[in-house]
């Protein structure tokens, strides 16, 4: 699981951050909000832990990117208990709240928490336009016809299929699908979207896959 760190407080962030490293977690740190986006556009996050009082954007406004436009789940960290400051911290899309100062271990069992509600609601059937992926036999439903694509190409049309209309950087795909560790090279992804795409027009998928320049890819229903 990767988590990603974000707050002013050097101290905070690192006292943080060793101690998901020492539960297995892989963290990404950021200093402030613009530092965070600029990372996510390379980087795949399962989980954030925003600090709520930061300079310039702060932790409230960078909440309702991360839910909204990443679909990061986020645990606020601040050092306010006030509660118009708890509602204000949900209403912007967070899963929980913490205060400082706080138990390491209250910490570490809040993320456990988070993680396994959104595992649990993670989507066994994506269904798209008139195609239908199945996550749990690896199956594709196109005009209720099923075939059996190759896990790369089955994972990389899931992964875009449940960010429909919204664009997965080149990054993010190669390190969910061949691993943070990759050394291939990038046609090798180019390949695999270009045989998906004559897959779905070979059985007549109503979506298709767009190429934003420079960025990565993107899902979209045809019109």
């Amino acid at each position: 699981m990767q988590i990603l760190v974000v707050d002013d407080d050097i101290f905070i962030q690192q006292l943080v951050s060793i101690h998901l490293s020492k539960e297995g977690y892989n963290v990404y740190r950021a200093n402030h909000a613009e530092e965070a986006l600029a990372l996510l556009e390379e980087k795949t996050v399962d989980l954030a832990i925003v600090d709520v009082m930061m300079p310039g954007m702060d932790g409230f406004e960078l909440t309702k990117i991360l839910s909204n436009d990443y679909e990061i789940p986020v645990i606020l960290l601040t050092a306010k208990g006030q509660l118009d400051d708890k509602e204000k911290g949900f209403l912007s899309g967070s899963e929980d709240y913490i205060v400082k100062p706080f138990e390491v271990k209250e910490l570490l069992f809040r993320v456990a928490v988070v993680l396994r509600r959104i595992e649990r609601s993670m989507e066994a059937i994506i269904k798209v336009g008139n195609v239908q992926i199945d996550r749990k036999t690896f199956e594709v439903v196109i005009n209720q016809e099923t075939i059996l694509l190759p896990l790369k190409e089955f994972e990389l049309l899931s992964i875009l299929s449940s960010r429909l209309n919204k664009v997965t950087p080149r990054a993010v795909l190669i390190e969910q699908v061949w691993g943070v560790d990759y050394e291939g090279s990038e046609q090798t992804l180019n390949t695999h979207m270009n045989r998906i795409r004559e897959r779905l027009k070979k059985y007549e998928a109503t979506v298709e896959i767009q190429t934003v320049r420079g960025i990565g890819y993107k899902l979209e229903e045809i019109k």
